[in-house]
């Protein structure tokens, strides 16, 4: 690539370093290409925009002045920079009294920065540099764009968050978000109040042998209602421990080395108690099998054999519906090896999984950290958004679900016109108008139309967890020391926690449906997505308009299935498992007629043409699914069943669902 070498940058190579070393000296600049010999000036950015902590001793700062309103991109995801690590802080205001603007560390490939943000005429913005990594040198691009319409407006709010490691889940177990900052030896908890204040709280831990500087996960590994931290290092894997007052930390490392890459809590062998999976980068993937009581059994293989690693991202999902939990992983190793070509691991119900992407169409070697999975046409399964890091091996691709095979439909989608890459890439509805959207390449918010086609927003901050931090009922996002605050619209929403009691606690692996106007949305409960942070277990919808609920349906990983009928709009539920058993019967005489009731052997079930159901569970009076069957020919087979009284479900390909009470001689 050929870099343009400007006055500035003769000036910085002749060692004239002192134009740069504070705000108040930073040299103005407009549109191209940098030089920094080395980052090595007095004043440190201060504050915080990005993540990665707050150790930087240097800065290096640049002023830009427009005339215009425009798109501005700060990139040093360049060739020349490849295997520098790079943190840019763009700031409003004046020298002495900065505000954030964006920040980020690690959008761009490898650890190279990517930043994109708004500015108006006539202002001044400051671009800073620190050492937090490294201080060698490197070259940046400055990129002037269009305006680009925000969609969604943020608030900005400074917290004092200490670590590296950030998280927004639940630390103390009264369900809100609270804002979670971690080091080796401390854990930074700054607990949500109501009104959406905080209560800052610094809990000291055992040295911790392994950092995390590459992923986070959170859950409660031992059910005492306080949450446990994973650490994914670059040597090994951390467990902290929380005691039963969630004042305490006991920490816990094994010998084994493990390149950590990103990590998640899940049953893996649906026992009811959380394991623990990490992605390994140079060998076959992790896990760890928990008794509940803090001991953690390492296990390597089974979930991700490719003997040279490449496993970045992995996401616990179920793509085929079947209330398992099923696990992608997004790889990246560049070339063609076996290294860098996804994976989709199918639960096969008995703590085994088979490796299916091929035959699912998603054994693709698109170069990736993360993948963003939703339902993104409300259909009633996961699609995905599958986030290039680089474009060698080809662009972003999004993946429609369409049963037993995914659909590559990026052209027109308007991920074909993206051309930022990035390493995170997550869902979540930002304006709560039922459609998932997804945070990622380019510090961009990829709005969703609610028809597999997205609008671009810029995003004014960089990487980092997301959640409901001021409990408004919309997604906010923590950027290093920066909370931004989701100024919400007129939309409304519904908010749930799943408590689990068969299952494990936090219900991950829960599949949760709310049914609306709007139709079906579905969420899939999560520990760990995009590639790095952790956010919330809480699973967030969006209804726009809609001011009721007909039902939201939780299928439990236990089989166990919860109706809660006609819920209330804005608030936040929390379910327990077993609580809300289904009690309806939501089908006329005239539309679905069963019969013999009770019946022996065999259930004959008659439509009047009014519904039409290719899908038939049967479920016990808990809600638990004992039958499953696909539905042919009106008749279904229940002598296998104990005698008692039974609720048959019927769905079709949208989802919808019916139910007819019979009972079981």
């Amino acid at each position: 690539m050929k870099i343009t070498i400007t006055l500035l940058s003769l000036m910085l190579s002749t060692g004239l370093l002192t134009a740069q070393s504070t705000c108040a000296s930073a040299p103005v600049i407009d549109t191209g290409n940098y030089l920094v010999p080395s980052v090595n000036g007095s004043e440190v950015p201060s504050p915080v925009c990005a993540s990665g902590g707050d150790n930087a001793d240097h800065g290096i700062w640049y002023r830009y002045g427009n005339v215009e309103d425009l798109t501005l991109t700060v990139s040093t995801d360049l060739e020349e920079n490849e295997g520098i690590d790079t943190r840019v802080h763009i700031y409003s205001g004046e020298c002495g009294n900065l505000s954030c603007l964006g920040g980020d560390d690690d959008s761009g490939s490898g650890f190279l920065s990517i930043l994109t943000v708004q500015v108006e005429a006539g202002e001044a913005y400051y671009i800073a540099f620190d050492d937090n990594w490294t201080d060698q040198g490197f070259v940046f691009e400055l990129i002037e764009n269009e305006p680009i319409e925000q969609m969604v407006s943020f608030g900005i709010q400074t917290i004092n968050l200490q670590g590296s490691g950030i998280c927004i889940v639940d630390m103390d177990g009264d369900h809100l978000d609270d804002v979670v900052g971690v080091s080796g030896n401390q854990i930074n908890v700054h607990r949500q109040q109501a009104g959406g204040t905080f209560q800052s709280n610094v809990y000291a831990t055992p040295e911790a042998d392994h950092n995390p500087s590459w992923s986070l996960a959170a859950g409660d590994l031992d059910a005492n209602g306080k949450t446990d931290l994973l650490y994914g290092g670059g040597s090994g894997v951390t467990f902290m421990f929380a005691s039963d007052d969630g004042t305490t930390f006991t920490e816990s490392s094994g010998p084994e080395y493990v390149f950590s890459q990103r990590s998640n809590m899940v049953d893996i062998n649906n026992d009811g108690i959380l394991d623990a999976f990490v992605c390994h980068d140079v060998a076959p993937n992790v896990y760890f099998i928990s008794d509940g009581e803090g001991n953690m059994t390492f296990n390597q293989g089974g979930i991700g054999d490719t003997p040279d690693g490449g496993n970045y991202g992995s996401v616990w999902i179920d793509y085929d519906n079947d209330h398992d939990i099923d696990m992608f992983i997004a790889k990246c190793r560049g070339g063609n090896s076996p290294a860098n070509i996804n994976q989709m691991h199918r639960n096969n119900g008995d703590g085994t999984f088979t490796e299916v992407a091929e035959e699912l169409n998603l054994a693709d070697n698109v170069q990736t950290w993360s993948s963003a999975w939703a339902d993104f046409d409300n259909d009633g399964d996961m699609d995905v958004l599958i986030g290039a890091s680089s474009f060698t091996n080809g662009g972003h691709k999004l993946m429609r679900n369409d049963g037993d095979t995914f659909t590559d439909v990026t052209e027109g989608s308007g991920y074909d016109l993206l051309t930022a890459t990035g390493i995170e890439n997550a869902p979540a509805d930002f304006n709560n108008d039922g459609y998932v959207d997804v945070y990622g390449a380019g510090n961009v918010i990829m709005f969703n139309t609610g028809n597999l086609t997205f609008v671009p927003s810029v995003a004014p901050f960089g990487n980092g967890p997301m959640g409901d931090v001021n409990n408004d009922g919309f997604v906010d996002v923590q950027n290093g020391g920066t909370l931004f605050l989701n100024q919400g619209n007129e939309h409304n929403y519904i908010k749930v926690t799943t408590v689990g009691t068969a299952s494990n606690i936090n219900g991950i692996g829960a599949r949760i449906e709310v049914h609306s106007a709007l139709g079906t949305q579905i969420r899939d409960v999560r520990s760990g997505e995009g590639f790095r942070y952790m956010s919330s277990l809480n699973a967030h919808f969006g209804l726009g308009e809609d001011t009721e609920i007909d039902m939201i349906v939780v299928y439990w990983p236990s089989g166990i299935v919860d109706y809660i009928m006609e819920p209330e709009v804005n608030q936040h539920l929390v379910i327990v498992e077993g609580s809300e058993p289904l009690s309806v019967d939501d089908i006329a005489e005239a539309d679905i007629r069963i019969f013999p009731n009770p019946a022996s052997d065999i259930l004959t079930i008659q439509s009047s043409g009014q519904r039409s159901f290719d899908l038939v569970r049967v479920l016990d009076i808990s809600g638990k699914v004992v039958l499953q069957s696909s539905y042919r020919k009106g008749e279904l087979d229940v002598q296998n069943l104990a005698p008692g009284a039974y609720v048959l479900e019927l769905r079709n390909t949208q989802g919808h669902l019916g139910h007819k009470r019979f009972l079981k001689n």
